[in-house]
């Protein structure tokens, strides 16, 4: 592979990694590279692919081991099986690692709270108290040559005593195959199998999955902004992406992503944009309230959540109070509590524990006049008003989070109407991507964006609202 081809393909990979599967390239590496130093992972991969024991097939395997399997397919250019099929030739990383690292993917913070617990009077209490995973914990055994890769026995007692049986398994029959291969140890693999191996291409844009659409309108694409001013939070709570686990989102496709159009502005953009956030994706145009209702129930029994890390959900809809009318301009609708509960554990099992994002922009019709020509909002009364239902009361359950967007529907009768939320919102989304930025904050640069656009355009008010219950952080 060529210098400029080499450096344009680590470059991609290193670009998608996340800190933690950074954490686990090095270590993985470690015995091949000296360098523990987890900025410089270009670096590392660099030198391991010109040593002259090795060749650019380290990069599949690494990303085989660290089960990123959409790098594979994006840059690469191969997938699973073929890699898996590449490496029958030899594989560079020692099982021992490969081990470990997946031991510390299936260990929980609880797990591995007690872990420490139990290790309190082998490790040194300071380096105890940084470990923020298994494999903080089994670097600092290794270098008390306590743990090694002829010497699990102490991985096994303490996997035992937190009740983490499965885990223990998986050692013991490593240590029943007895051929883990040793540290520094690497596979030579023939000069005639070289040849055969595919050369990897640097990467071009990236190629949306393909995509479900039903629907006979088609609108053309906005492009989303690449500006936006990040503000400060204003969920009322700071979000640590180092103390809180994260939802796994690890499936291929990432989950489903149900778009529902019934203003025709927007449908593409979020198309697009959820379709490069690795989501199968489905939209329906121009549907009244009954059609609405049956996408929905639909979408909530589609077997494809079973295998789905995630779900989504966009509606763009005009809406009367609480209610969204689809193409109608009158009610009744289709009530916000009446959407969640489609989703609901419950009603929904498929979703359980993972998070679904409710992404609703809605444009408001004005009341009807009362009788005489009076409106509600002129009427004296002492009771709250029922006719704005409050977002805070939507998401009762876990793992939701809703965010919807309200402004009036005047604005969808000038021409090429474009929603300012919701285009920030794919432009934060895609940004938020590549930075691997929590979900929460995402959302705070599009309130920043849509604050900003309120102060330049006080008639064409956009008023944002979110409430969630995610109980971990997300990544997109």
């Amino acid at each position: 592979m060529a210098d400029g081809q080499l450096s344009q393909t680590i470059n991609d990979i290193a670009e998608d990694l996340s800190s933690e599967d950074c954490k686990r390239l090095v270590y993985l590496c470690s015995d091949l590279h000296g360098d523990r130093c987890v900025e410089d992972v270009r670096g590392m991969l660099r030198g391991l692919v010109r040593s002259g024991d090795l060749d650019h097939v380290i990069l599949l395997e690494l990303m085989l081991r660290i089960k990123r399997y959409d790098i594979l397919k994006r840059v690469l250019r191969t997938d699973k099986r073929q890699a898996e099929g590449i490496l029958q030739n030899g594989c560079v990383v020692s099982e021992y690692r490969v081990l470990m690292a997946d031991l510390s993917e299936d260990m929980g913070k609880e797990d591995l709270q007690s872990l420490i617990f139990l290790l309190s009077d082998t490790l040194p209490r300071g380096r105890l108290e940084k470990a923020t995973s298994f494999l903080d914990v089994v670097v600092e055994l290794e270098k008390l040559e306590q743990v090694s890769s002829e010497k699990v026995d102490l991985i096994e007692q303490c996997l035992y005593s937190i009740r983490r049986v499965d885990l223990a398994k998986k050692v013991q029959r490593y240590q029943s195959k007895g051929k883990g291969s040793q540290p520094g140890t690497s596979v030579h693999r023939p000069k005639e199998k070289q040849q055969c191996l595919p050369k990897i291409q640097p990467r071009a844009a990236p190629l949306p999955p393909p995509v479900s659409r039903t629907g006979s309108h088609h609108w053309p694409k906005p492009q989303a902004p690449e500006n936006l001013k990040l503000a400060v939070p204003e969920t009322g709570s700071q979000c640590c992406q180092g103390s809180v686990e994260a939802y796994p989102m690890r499936a291929e496709p990432r989950g489903v992503c149900v778009i529902i159009d019934c203003v025709g502005s927007d449908g593409d953009m979020l198309e697009q944009t959820f379709s490069r956030l690795r989501f199968s994706v489905t939209v329906w145009k121009w549907l009244d309230v009954e059609e609405m209702q049956s996408v929905l129930r639909e979408a909530s029994g589609c077997r494809q959540l079973q295998g789905a890390d995630a779900f989504v959900c966009c509606l763009l809809s005009r809406a009367s109070g609480g209610e969204l009318l689809g193409t109608e301009t009158r009610g009744p609708g289709l009530r916000l509590d009446a959407l969640r509960h489609l989703f609901t554990p419950q009603a929904c099992p498929a979703l359980a524990g993972k998070p679904k994002l409710f992404l609703l922009q809605s444009y408001s019709i004005p009341d009807p006049p009362g009788p005489h020509g009076v409106r509600d909002e002129d009427l004296e009364t002492d009771a709250p008003a029922t006719a704005c239902v409050a977002v805070e009361t939507v998401p009762m359950d876990a793992d939701v989070f809703w965010s919807q967007c309200r402004t009036e529907e005047r604005q969808l009768g000038r021409g090429g109407h474009q929603s300012v939320y919701l285009r920030a919102l794919c432009a934060a989304l895609l940004k938020g991507h590549k930075r691997k930025r929590h979900l929460v904050d995402v959302h705070t640069e599009v309130n920043s964006v849509v604050y900003e656009h309120n102060q330049r355009q006080p008639g064409e008010t956009y008023t944002v609202q979110l409430r969630h219950t995610l109980r971990k952080n997300l990544f997109l």
